[in-house]
This record gives structure tokens, sequence and C-alpha cells, in this order.
């Protein structure tokens, strides 16, 4: 059953679960504000609904998602810390909505899965991926901020330390396995076959048992201090924004005169031995 009238995402329920799926296809889903908003909206009516227990997140087409829309991002006019401040806290309020979310989410994820995307995908409680997937945190490699440090706290922070810094966005799906970011690989095509599935068992399930799970795991993190070291890390990305390296600036201005393509190429130009 569809669920409210979307441009760039599907929502529906099937069961008693939900189901939100990013649908920017030929933009390999690029995470732009109206994506973001719909996005959201339709997470508040999964969770508003009583028959929802459990929320699926993927993505349409070729890719997951290519992570947050750098088109957008390129031709935006935020110069200083208290202008990027608003645009960093919420892409990370956005983020971080999935985990905070009173039912469990479970991400289904193929192809692609970048930057913020791959932030996403971790955000929400399961993490399904198709073997093919290849996932990273590229930001470093254009000089962006990282919005939502979750690595760090996910695995040991070595390997943690290794993606973010080298900026590798071609980490195989079978090592993120084997790290533990992802909880099931499977064939091509079937991940979110595999993800209706434990949503559905997760839905047979005590609903206020495993509400309260839940949140019983987060606050064991937040007690470790996680949330507040997410809180630093946004203050970070702020400041990383505000600077403006020679690779952004560079990055950004291939973006609007040559394409997004063009800017890649120039970006992994730069990185052809790593």
């Amino acid at each position: 059953m569809s669920v409210g009238e979307y441009s760039n995402i599907i929502s529906e329920r099937r069961g008693a679960v939900g189901f939100i799926t990013l649908n920017r296809p030929k933009a390999l889903n690029a995470l732009n504000g109206a994506l973001m908003d719909e996005v959201s909206k339709a997470l508040k009516e999964h969770v508003a609904d009583p028959d929802v227990r459990t929320i699926v997140l993927s993505g349409n087409g070729a890719a997951f998602s290519s992570g947050f829309d750098l088109k957008e991002a390129a031709v935006n006019d935020h110069k200083t810390t208290t202008e990027w401040r608003g645009a960093v806290e919420g892409a990370f309020e956005f983020i971080m909505q999935f985990w905070d979310c009173p039912k469990p989410t479970v991400s289904a994820i193929h192809g692609f899965c970048l930057a913020g995307a791959l932030e996403l995908s971790l955000a929400c409680d399961i993490t399904i991926a198709d073997e093919e997937t290849y996932i990273g945190e590229p930001e470093v490699r254009f000089g962006a901020g990282v919005v939502a440090l979750l690595l760090p706290w996910l695995i040991p922070p070595k390997i943690a330390k290794e993606f973010l810094l080298t900026g590798n966005d071609r980490v195989p799906a079978r090592r993120a396995y084997e790290i533990g970011l992802i909880n099931h690989l499977v064939p091509g095509g079937k991940h979110l076959e595999r993800a209706a599935e434990i949503a559905e068992q997760i839905a047979r399930c005590s609903p206020d048992a495993v509400r309260m799970t839940k949140r019983a795991v987060n606050r064991s993190l937040d007690i470790g201090g996680m949330r507040s070291a997410l809180l630093s890390g946004v203050d970070t990305g702020i400041f990383i924004e505000a600077t403006e390296s020679e690779e952004k600036l560079t990055f950004n201005r291939l973006t609007v005169e040559q394409g997004l393509k063009a800017a890649i190429s120039w970006r992994d130009a730069q990185h052809r031995n790593s």
C-alpha cells in the first residue's frame, strides 16, 4: 500500500513493514534537500502508523546512494561557520533520525553506498548488502567533512581511521561484512528480499519489548560517550566546510564549470596509487 505522494522517494507499507525507497536513480539517489525532506516526512508517517512495526530503507536503480548531492553543495553560498552550521547540523539530524527512530530500521544497500549515504545506512539498526556493493567515506579526497562519525563506534578505531583518512570509496562489501559494518551479505539482487525477511521477523516480536530494547542498546552507547563524540564531530565538520581548502574549491569549481563527472575524475587522478 502506497503512503503519501512523493517525487523523490517511494513510501509504502506491506503488512507490518514500512518501506522507504530513495528514487532518484538518474542521480544515483544523491541526497539533495528535496529528497531528504521527503524521507523525513515518510519516516514520521511510518512511525505514527500503529500498523507499522519495522522500517526498511533502500534505493532504486543502480545504487543505494552516492551520498549527499555534490552538485547542490557546489553552488551553495555558505562561507562562515555560522552559515555552515545549519546545513551540517541538518544533515546530521537527517542521518540520526534513523538511529533514534523508536521503531527498528533496516537498510538494504547495493551498488555504491558512499559518504553521507553510508552514514545513513549505518544509522539503521541492521544493514543488509548485496555482495557486489562498494562502500566508502571519500570526503577527505575533496576537502569535505564527515557529517556523522559513526564508524569509530561500530568498528575498531584503527580500521575506522583507515577508512576515513584514505577516503577509499571502493571498499568491497565483503570487507565491510568481515569487520562488522554489515549484518548480512547476500547474492546480487537479494538485498531487499533479505531485509524484508528480517524486518518481518522483528515485526513478529513484542513491539514494546523491541522498542525498549533498542532504546537500551542506544543508551548504553550514549553512556559511553557516543552522542557527545558525534556532536564534537559535527563541530569539526562545520570547521572543515568553512575552511574551504584548495581541494574543495577546485572540486566545486570543476563541478560547476565542467560537471560532477569531471570533478570526480580530477579527484581520482590525485589518488591513482590509492
